[in-house]
């Protein structure tokens, strides 16, 4: 850390117009400022933003230094207003977040919904067109299985067959309804 005679020097050589007198001020001021804008910034906010900022702002306002006074606490006072700034703005962008987020979540969630039920409208006609395709032996045991819910043990005793018979049969069939219904909706939607 330089001593408050030469950090003056180089302020004086700064307002003049030696950017690099400035240059050495922020190598001297860097981690220190860093620091301690990390230390004060939420979560969200990019201390490495802030402090660059800061930075710029001080070299924006280095002709309202007076010489003699401390250049830290001024540099510091830069960095404080520019967390400050930081804050205001994350808070800003919270609230419209807050605000808008629900209205674009309402949106996306509307449209979904009417791609879906037109989804679910092709996918109904393909299966009900699958389903016609069956034979009505095996329309028959879906039916049973799935819309009468009806015990395998006791399909299998209807049909005189073996449970294991009918899990076949049944699987056989959902096989063949999802290919034909993956056959369908690509011909639809090529």
């Amino acid at each position: 850390m330089l001593e408050p005679t030469a950090i003056d020097a180089l302020v004086l050589r700064a307002q003049a117009g030696d950017q690099e007198a400035f240059g050495a001020l922020v190598m001297d001021f860097e981690w220190p400022v860093r620091a301690w804008i990390t230390a004060r910034c939420p979560a969200g906010a990019d201390a490495d933003d802030v402090a660059q900022t800061t930075f710029v702002e001080a070299f924006k306002n280095l002709g309202r230094y007076q010489v003699g006074s401390d250049f830290r606490t001024w540099l510091f006072t830069i960095a404080r207003y520019q967390v400050m700034a930081e804050l205001t703005r994350l808070r800003r962008l919270a609230d419209y977040h807050e605000r808008y987020f629900p209205h674009a979540l309402w949106q996306e969630l509307e449209r979904r919904a009417l791609m879906m039920d037109l989804r679910d409208d092709e996918r109904l006609t393909a299966l009900r067109d699958c389903l016609a395709a069956l034979d009505d032996d095996d329309r028959a045991l879906l039916t049973q299985r799935y819309s009468d819910e009806m015990p395998l043990r006791q399909m299998a005793q209807l049909r005189q067959r073996s449970e294991g018979a009918i899990k076949k049969s049944l699987f056989q069939l959902r096989e063949q309804l999802h290919t034909c219904l993956i056959r369908r909706l690509r011909s639809e939607h090529p």
